[in-house]
């Protein structure tokens, strides 16, 4: 994903359109001067719809849309001919956008699935012609109604990754070099903090020609949650992992408690991130050697599974890979 292309949050303004009227028209002919009401309905205004794109990655196409407009409903007409309805304004998203009211904040809508249709803002409904004002008492209704006036509402877009592993850990933990061993992504790859400023999506081919989905998420930094470094930007991509694979690098100062660090900052931004399965990977294990590997076991939590590997060596990745099959897989 380029970073100048990888867009996650947009807000836009949605104008659905109006109903068109009813008709308060009366039935006339040469043999029949004086008919009874024939007035149709008004057509329904224009809805703005969210629909599902397994094929998008990013909410770029919006970026630039901040204004939505959908067409009014036409008005009814004689012969108790309906109006036709406004135009609907489709928006394609990718898989993980999340709808949100600007005024309230409350989530309204979720696309998770591909050809999936949500309506985001519905057009007006359109007026009943006076045919349906007709009664025993009233043989002649004169009167129809107006349709009823679109909305405007201003909407907020956030898109959510979906994967099945979520990489999780500090600059510099090797998240995006793993990611381009075990996946055909190309992320891009440094020694300085913060390389990675989008979310990086890769396939991870297992046996049998099986298959699962790990995103690379940006590095946290200790207050994460409250904005600092990339901040909540990207915490929210976590959210829609089913499984965390927690990596700290083997030369790190403490491997317990840059874990701990870690957990805590994702259950503060939202405890029930723990309750998603997790894993601690230790990356670069190839700098130590079994002695050193056995040393460390006193630093390593122990209510987390554990697997030692290197990108470098490719040592202990067939066992990641199926630890991370077999957590992905597990029946709740």
């Amino acid at each position: 994903m380029h970073d100048q292309n990888f867009v996650d949050y947009v807000k836009i303004c949605c104008r659905s359109g109006a109903g068109g009227a009813g008709s308060a028209h009366f039935m006339r002919d040469r043999l029949n001067a004086l008919g009874g009401p024939d007035g149709g309905d008004g057509g329904r205004g224009g809805h703005i719809i969210l629909k599902g794109n397994k094929q998008l990655w990013t909410l770029l196409p919006l970026k630039y849309k901040k204004h939505v407009i959908a067409t009014a409903g036409k008005n009814g007409s004689k012969s108790r001919s309906t109006g036709a309805s406004g135009e609907d304004i489709i928006l394609e998203v990718p898989l993980g956008t999340i709808a949100r009211d600007v005024e309230t904040g409350e989530v309204e809508h979720e696309i998770t699935d591909h050809g999936q249709t949500v309506i985001l803002t519905a057009g007006g409904m359109g007026g009943r012609g006076n045919w349906n004002f007709k009664s025993a008492t009233n043989q002649a209704p004169r009167h129809a109604q107006q349709g009823v006036e679109g909305k405007t509402e201003w909407k907020i877009l956030e898109l959510k990754v979906l994967a099945d592993v979520g990489l999780v850990g500090f600059p510099n933990a090797g998240k995006s070099t793993l990611l381009s061993v075990v996946t055909a992504a190309k992320p891009k790859i440094a020694s300085y903090a913060f390389t990675t400023l989008v979310p990086n999506l890769g396939i991870v081919k297992y046996r049998d020609n099986r298959s699962f989905i790990i995103a690379d998420i940006p590095g946290i930094i200790e207050g994460a949650h409250q904005g600092k470094g990339l901040g909540i930007r990207f915490l929210r991509h976590i959210e829609r992992n089913s499984t965390l694979l927690f990596l700290v690098p083997s030369d790190a100062d403490n491997i317990r408690e840059e874990y701990k660090i870690l957990v805590k900052e994702l259950e503060k931004y939202n405890p029930e991130l723990l309750d998603k399965p997790r894993i601690l990977a230790i990356s670069k294990s190839d700098l130590i050697d079994d002695e050193l590997k056995e040393m460390l076991q006193e630093d390593i939590p122990t209510n987390v599974p554990v697997v030692f590997f290197s990108s470098v060596s490719q040592q202990g990745l067939t066992e990641l890979k199926d630890m991370l099959w077999q957590t992905i897989n597990m029946e709740s």
